[in-house]
């Protein structure tokens, strides 16, 4: 076969492969990045997360922001366990809260409906953008969705929800480096070792544990 009948059937396959629908994807199960949080109430919190979804668990560090209010918080989410844990090392204390049951994976949901495919920067030359597939899709409690991630890889970068009861959040993430960096991540450290169940009336989310902190400063002035 010579050099002409091979490069032939390289586009012949590049085309193929070019001209099929993305499809629902799920991200690399261990991994670590930074993100920002924004909900319509004009509350973010930016920070870093290391994340594990072979465990269903979590670990948040960030800063909540709310106007000119704001709070440092540390937060290991155990969702498989049913309860987070809220660490402030300030006052080097501890608080075990209820943890709503949904784990909420970094995938495209398999029937998710395409939006898009756009390139994130410039398609002109290598290195100047990221392909990205842009998907959408409904929630429990008559809610909506959107979510975009790469093409190559399923890397999260941005997911938005909506909901009658809770408004509008969005989740931008970045800078994600795959694996654990450092597996206590997701220990509860020793001055978690006493801390008791409290008792709430509706457990919180992943959106709703992550800005409690600013909103608690907040109504305690």
């Amino acid at each position: 076969m010579n050099v002409l009948a091979v490069l032939s059937c390289l586009g012949l396959l590049l085309a193929a492969a070019s001209s099929q629908a993305p499809k629902p994807c799920v991200s690399p199960a261990l991994m670590s990045g930074g993100f920002t949080l924004m909900s319509a109430d004009s509350m973010m919190s930016t920070g870093q997360v290391s994340y594990d979804a072979i465990g269903q668990r979590m670990r948040v560090r960030a800063m909540g922001l709310d106007g000119n209010y704001t709070s440092v918080m540390d937060k290991l989410m155990l969702f498989g366990q049913k309860v987070y844990y809220e660490i402030n090392w300030s006052s080097f204390s501890c608080k075990k809260k209820k943890l709503d049951t949904d784990f909420i994976p970094m995938q495209v949901p398999s029937d998710a409906k395409l939006m898009g495919q756009v390139f994130m920067g410039s398609s002109s030359s290598w290195g100047m953008g990221v392909l990205t597939n842009t998907w959408y899709g409904s929630l429990p409690g008559n809610g909506t969705f959107s979510s975009v991630f790469t093409e190559i890889g399923c890397i999260p970068l941005t997911f938005s929800r909506f909901t009658p009861a809770s408004g509008w959040h969005t989740l931008s993430t970045f800078n994600w480096v795959l694996g654990n960096v450092n597996p206590m991540d997701f220990h509860p450290p020793f001055l978690c070792a006493k801390a008791q169940l409290e008792e709430t009336e509706t457990p919180d989310n992943m959106f709703t544990a992550l800005k409690s902190p600013a909103l608690r400063s907040h109504m305690e002035e």
